[in-house]
């Protein structure tokens, strides 16, 4: 049954990267608009930001099985907190995608990221209420989000 819920928790971290990648350049040249704009000179390679977000999608799903196997150990109200804040986490990170890559608002998508920051560190807080690894292991999720931020903001400036 644990595998049950680990592959479960593992699929619903990478939904928004499933979701995202239907309007998101998969490497570079694939999304003309895209290549258009001047980014920072910090900006990494198509390649780093798909391994990148693949390993966090990976540690956000593990960081969710450990919160849902310690369902009996902690109150309701702490797990309740926890899968909202994971929840409000999910719909910001696919909004993000869709406003900066499907809309191209690129002000509109620098205020998600800002909100999306602030939802991943309540949801490190919540997670660390269930479970203590499973808050540090969104940790280099929070890292990555402000360094897109600043990826986001150059680009808001620069064009």
């Amino acid at each position: 049954m644990d595998i049950l819920k680990f592959v479960f928790a593992v699929f619903l971290a990478f939904v928004p990267g499933f979701l995202g990648v239907m309007v998101a350049p998969l490497a570079e040249g694939d999304n003309f608009w895209y290549s258009t704009l001047v980014a920072s000179e910090l900006t990494p390679a198509a390649w780093v930001f798909s391994a990148v977000w693949t390993i966090l999608y990976l540690l956000i799903g593990i960081a969710l099985y450990l919160v849902m196997r310690n369902h009996n150990n902690v109150g309701r109200n702490k797990l309740i907190n926890a899968y909202m804040w994971f929840g409000l986490n999910l719909i910001f990170n696919v909004l993000w995608s869709f406003t900066f890559f499907g809309m191209h608002a690129l002000e509109y998508a620098l205020a998600v990221l800002f909100a999306l920051i602030i939802i991943a560190i309540f949801m490190v807080r919540s997670f660390m209420k269930v479970n203590n690894t499973a808050g540090w292991l969104i940790v280099p999720y929070v890292i990555w989000l402000m360094f897109a931020f600043y990826l986001n903001a150059m680009i808001v400036y620069l064009n």
